[in-house]
């Protein structure tokens, strides 16, 4: 069996105010594209200048993977904070190198 790799992730503004949830199959890619869409209005990372990894979680089958990424992205916003600060009660900003 192949073992694949794919993340769902939360990221967030400098200010901490704004949280935005993803899926990729390259983490340390996905993070890039976002720093690099800064202030890019045709998207809702960019627009509110989301970057800033808070939390992730690994999953091997990429249908798990969205469905989990749809599950998050129904939430409200508490329980998605609780969700990061289950892992990051500090809301420090993870530094992935994958």
């Amino acid at each position: 069996m192949w073992n694949y790799n794919y993340y769902v992730y939360i990221i967030t503004n400098p200010g901490k105010t704004v949280l935005y949830t993803g899926v990729t199959n390259n983490l340390k890619e996905r993070l890039w594209q976002h720093q690099q869409n800064q202030g890019t209005k045709g998207t809702f990372a960019g627009k509110y200048h989301c970057h800033h990894l808070l939390w992730y979680e690994h999953h091997s089958d990429i249908n798990n993977a969205i469905a989990r990424e749809k599950e998050i992205k129904g939430w409200r916003r508490q329980k998605k904070i609780d969700l990061i600060e289950s892992e990051n009660p500090n809301w420090n900003f993870i530094v992935y190198e994958g």
